[in-house]
């Protein structure tokens, strides 16, 4: 059942600056509103717990994307369509661009943002795993100022982050280091078109002949976070590209997932398709 809207209020603040002091006043009362594509969902079934909330949509501080030799930043309200058609991401994370075009409906990536996918924290989110693999950093702003953590460390167990309840996440850095990375990602579900994923992939490598010389492999909706696979990434850095290799990554991924059973999949049949997809982009690298 749908939720009752004279039940819920929504303050648009001008700039960044009087949407932090609203959650630095009742951090725990506002809830930020980005292109509320996963919000909307829970108000329709009427399971939108929060009351209070603060959209962020004109918000011009969080938008942008800047370009420097080293870093491509993105504004946290960047859309899944603005990350689809921006050609320096095209050329460099080309990852970010295929999940975004596997996310939703068109409609929804018009509308859906980059910053609010990280934030809603859901582990099977189709973005979440090429950011692990580009070692993104994230921007994260309050009304005490602003710090950067490791994409990799923003994550602390099921839909919980070391986001503060009084920040927002302002923006997304990419170090600008992909060139001569060989790129692959897939998402497996139910369907090709707006099915929530039974497994995503993202992986990179770097080659020197038929040598690894590095490697990086992520998966999302297998695990209550989005996982790195660094045991299976030591398994392979600095290995001949052989059959021996890819079996020996193989068992090293086996041991390292630990898949969950959900509404969506089981255990079994994700641990079967992450190998699956180990294996199909090795192969493909040969």
């Amino acid at each position: 059942m749908r939720a009752y809207l004279p039940d819920y209020e929504l303050k648009a603040p001008a700039t960044l600056a009087e949407a932090l002091s609203l959650l630095a006043e009742a951090p725990t009362v506002w809830q930020p509103f980005a292109g509320g594509t996963d919000l909307m969902v829970l108000l329709e079934a009427g399971k939108l717990a929060h009351q209070r909330f603060i959209s962020l949509w004109h918000l011009p501080e969080l938008r942008g994307i800047n370009v420097t030799d080293e870093y491509i930043t993105l504004g946290a309200l960047t859309t899944y369509t603005q990350v689809q058609t921006q050609a320096v991401l095209q050329a460099e994370f080309p990852l970010l661009g295929e999940a975004a075009s596997l996310t939703g409906s068109i409609a929804i990536q018009n509308r859906g943002t980059l910053g609010g996918n990280i934030a809603n924290a859901s582990p099977a989110a189709d973005s979440l795993p090429a950011l692990l693999v580009y070692e993104a950093d994230l921007e994260l702003v309050s009304t005490q100022g602003a710090r950067w953590v490791a994409y990799r460390d923003f994550h602390t167990g099921y839909k919980t982050t070391v986001l503060r309840p009084d920040e927002l996440i302002r923006a997304i850095r990419l170090p600008r280091a992909t060139a001569g990375w060989r790129q692959h990602s897939r998402k497996v579900g139910t369907r090709k078109a707006q099915a929530i994923s039974k497994v995503c992939f993202a992986g990179m490598a770097l080659l020197d002949a038929d040598t690894l010389k590095d490697i990086r492999l992520a998966y999302g909706s297998v695990a209550p976070v989005p996982v790195r696979a660094a045991q299976t990434e030591a398994a392979l850095r600095g290995r001949a590209l052989d059959a021996a290799a890819i079996e020996d990554a193989c068992a090293a991924l086996v041991t390292e997932l630990k898949p969950i059973d959900d509404i969506r999949s089981t255990a079994g049949y994700r641990a079967q398709v992450a190998s699956n997809l180990l294996q199909d982009f090795l192969s493909q690298l040969r």
